[in-house]
């Protein structure tokens, strides 16, 4: 369960920062990142080349898919994952699907729902050992 989990989440993450980056083009944005037209730029009127480097590079997709990979790292090692991570993920899935309900965030809670019951498994499995 665990290792399906991590998988989910990399999985999910890694489609969202390519989606963004490739299907959405917001890598075309990329001369004015990295040229410095970002540095004043208001946020709360933001431009095109924002609005791109937020929904690819900048967005959650990077972290959560780092996320799903040290899961999947703890878990080739024995190591269960605490359960703050499904839970603080889930919390947010849960935010994100109220907000934009048309997301396919049901991946992430089913990865949530698979990483919570792993881990107390896991759990349960180090209690009768010792």
């Amino acid at each position: 369960m665990i290792n399906w989990a991590g998988r989910l989440i990399v999985f999910f993450g890694a489609a969202h920062t390519l989606g963004a980056l490739l299907v959405e083009r917001a890598a075309g944005h990329a001369d004015a990142w990295f040229g410095g037209e970002l540095w004043h730029d208001d946020l709360s009127a933001m431009s095109a080349a924002n609005s791109a480097y937020w929904l690819s590079l900048g967005s959650f997709g990077v972290p959560l898919a780092l996320v799903g990979l040290t899961i999947l790292w703890l878990e080739r090692r024995g190591i269960a994952p605490p359960s703050f991570i499904p839970w603080t993920l889930g919390v947010l899935t849960v935010i994100d699907a109220m907000v934009l309900p048309l997301t396919p965030w049901p991946i992430l809670l089913v990865a949530c729902g698979l990483l919570l019951a792993g881990s107390r498994r896991a759990a349960r499995h180090e209690a009768a050992r010792a």
